[in-house]
């Protein structure tokens, strides 16, 4: 497998890597595998949606020689003083610093703009002026809009239905532009509906995951937007910091200034969802009573239907998903039952 000789090579081969978003749910798990490899990383956040306690579960996974490979600065992406001086000295940047959630950007597109486009923008400039090699940022499923093709393919995509999707179809048109004037190699990744441990269950805009979960162990009631057909490329955390890693160091040219669907290649209806997660809490929970969920209206700016098609980021990257829904379930389920308090603070 590719992904094992690409981790035996940077076990050999000290790189320096930036993680934005170090503090959140995906920042915090790239940065801990990397440091597993013994790579040095280098951590920013601002902590507006990141939390204190993803750094220190860091710590707690990682090796005393390894932790002290790791460096953190709390900061902003919207100031580009702050994006110049953490990409100092830096080879890859994994850039996932950004204000996720559709209902938000609807709510306040103003503030997800200042952060996923103009932050965007900082990180990719200060990049560019110090002679970074490789910028790898997160775009999103959501810029194929209304498209109703199955499975999305990169290069078709429709009508944008969200101010976040705005934002992150804008990141990509500036990536390849990056690319094609100054030469600094990026690469995008649409994320199709990551999920993992650390990823916070709480507030209004929590994903559909982590929020049923804590729901269910905590007897409350969950709500299933719409009929609950609407279906999801639920991808488990692991098959993500596959393709950073990959997406970081391949040499295959043609993936510079490109983008690539970062899904598993399958689908599952929301009600699927809720019967797998609610067979697995009543295998792993003493007293676990299965109940009904509560249906309600269909969201805004919400796409009916996502799954991705992965045969590109396969060709460029030789990436092979470990890990299905059922197995990242299995893991998710495991977590959350031992760290749900501390998750929830």
């Amino acid at each position: 497998m590719k992904f094992d000789e690409v981790k035996e090579e940077l076990l050999r081969n000290k790189k320096t890597w930036l993680v934005t978003g170090v503090a959140g749910f995906i920042g915090s798990n790239l940065a801990e595998a990397l440091l597993k490899l013994n790579q040095k990383v280098i951590g920013l956040d601002n902590f507006s949606t990141g939390y204190q306690h993803n750094i220190e579960d860091i710590k707690n996974n990682v090796t005393s020689q390894q932790w002290r490979s790791f460096s953190f600065t709390e900061g902003d992406i919207k100031d580009y003083e702050t994006c110049y001086e953490i990409t100092k000295g830096v080879d890859i940047i994994l850039h996932q610093a950004a204000l996720g959630s559709v209902p938000r950007s609807i709510n306040d597109p103003i503030t997800s703009n200042l952060s996923n486009v103009t932050g965007f923008l900082n990180m990719l400039t200060a990049a560019k002026n110090n002679g970074v090699k490789r910028f790898v940022y997160a775009s999103s499923s959501s810029v194929y809009g209304d498209s109703m093709e199955l499975p999305k393919v990169e290069e078709r995509t429709g009508n944008l239905l969200s101010p976040y999707a705005v934002t992150k179809m804008t990141n990509e048109l500036y990536g390849g532009v990056f690319y094609k004037t100054y030469g600094l190699e990026t690469i995008g990744i649409r994320y199709f509906n990551v999920f993992g441990k650390r990823q916070n269950p709480n507030g209004a805009y929590a994903a559909v995951i982590p929020k049923w979960l804590s729901s269910l162990i905590n007897n409350e009631d969950v709500f299933i937007n719409g009929d609950g057909e609407t279906s999801r490329d639920f991808t488990y955390i692991e098959n993500v910091i596959q393709s950073n890693i990959l997406c970081g160091t391949t040499t295959t040219k043609e993936a510079y200034g490109e983008v690539f669907n970062g899904g598993i290649g399958g689908r599952l209806t929301l009600n699927k969802l809720y019967s797998s997660i609610s067979r697995e809490l009543k295998e792993n929970l003493e007293n676990f009573v299965t109940k009904e969920p509560v249906y309600r209206e269909f969201r805004a700016g919400d796409i009916r239907h996502s799954n991705a098609n992965i045969d590109k980021l396969k060709k460029a990257t030789q990436y092979e998903p470990t890990h299905d829904i059922d197995m990242g379930l299995h893991e998710s389920i495991k977590w959350y039952i031992e760290n749900l308090k501390q998750v929830s603070e």
